[in-house]
């Protein structure tokens, strides 16, 4: 679900953006306003982040390799971070610089003074249009969470950058719209300038946002509190498991998790049982959580001792082997 309401609302996005990009150049070349060609810079840096999160998502489905045994499902991060570098560098600093350039030298809009309020008011039905996409797409997996935590607690990456790309291009056209308003009403190219520095700073800060959450994406996250539990509940619910003595998990990429674990055993008496019990749990598991398909469980007899010790495994004593054709030493011999 969340690899294909992505993909739509990405698609959505990029259709809009395409457009807007065009008006909005076109609109800068007759009317020279500053606000204009910060947002068509905008429009272009997100047509542009569109097209990687596309690519990003494609490469990702790549097979594993010897190379890559555990697949490519974490390059839809590295792309997603590129977004966020595109957007700070191409967007927020373009537009930073355009503002200061605007600010030496204001310029009232002396020509076609209606064409930036009519693209600006079209830009923000189509963006209208792509926000509402991301919105709904993302209902479907988003559950009772609020907005900010699932765009700080989401694995596919794809829909909260959409979602903070269309909000920062509905908000960076209303204050477009406003700095070139504003310099129609009183003539004075400063409220232009004004417009464009703001559009910067927005763009800054959600580039920013958007760096913090993908890193956190690629050093590696584990499951969710809820999935988690159910894994826990899976693996200690049947009898061929005594305890969990230690787990942890990883998300390979948006829709794969690794778990790993040590578990308690009983003592079997073949290890065609011991294996039939650990297909068992592995089973469990993935039920329980489909998106867990690299399983490791290694089982061990649980020693409180060396719980305590803080190996929780069990304590063994090593008893030297004696040499073929002689018997240990007896005590005191």
């Amino acid at each position: 679900m969340s690899a294909n309401g992505g993909t739509r609302a990405i698609v959505a996005a990029l259709a809009a953006n395409i457009g807007i990009a065009v008006t909005k150049f076109i609109a800068f070349l007759l009317t020279g306003s500053s606000s204009m060609l910060a947002e068509s810079i905008h429009s272009v840096a997100d047509s542009g982040n569109q097209g990687l999160l596309l690519l990003g998502g494609r490469r990702a489905k790549r097979e594993a390799t010897p190379e890559h045994p555990f697949g490519y499902g974490r390059e839809r991060y590295i792309y997603a971070f590129i977004v966020s570098i595109v957007l700070f560098s191409l967007g927020g600093l373009f537009a930073l610089y355009e503002a200061y350039h605007k600010a030496q030298h204001p310029e009232p809009i002396s020509s076609w003074q209606w064409v930036p309020v009519t693209v600006l008011v079209i830009a923000i039905g189509l963006e209208t249009f792509s926000f509402r996409t991301a919105i709904k797409e993302s209902n479907h997996i988003r559950g009772n969470q609020s907005w900010v935590r699932f765009i700080r607690r989401a694995k596919a990456p794809e829909l909260p950058v959409v979602l903070l790309e269309d909000f920062g291009a509905l908000i960076g056209l209303v204050l477009a719209l406003f700095g070139v308003g504003m310099t129609l009403i009183t003539g004075n190219g400063m409220w232009d300038a004004a417009g464009t520095a703001a559009i910067g700073v927005l763009l800054v800060t959600i580039a920013i946002v958007l760096a913090i959450e993908t890193k956190s994406l690629l050093l590696g996250e584990g499951a969710e509190e809820h999935d988690l539990a159910a894994i826990e509940k899976a693996i200690a619910e049947g009898p061929e498991v005594e305890r969990i003595i230690h787990m942890k998990t990883l998300y390979l990429g948006p829709e794969e998790l690794m778990v790993a674990a040590k578990i308690a055993v009983s003592p079997c008496d073949s290890a065609e049982s011991l294996a039939r019990g650990i297909d068992a749990v592995e089973a469990r598991i993935r039920t329980a959580v489909p998106i867990a398909r690299v399983i490791y469980l290694e089982p061990d007899i649980y020693s409180a001792a060396a719980d305590r010790a803080g190996t929780g495994a069990a304590s063994h004593t090593a008893v030297p082997e004696p040499e073929t054709g002689e018997q240990p030493a007896q005590p005191g011999s």
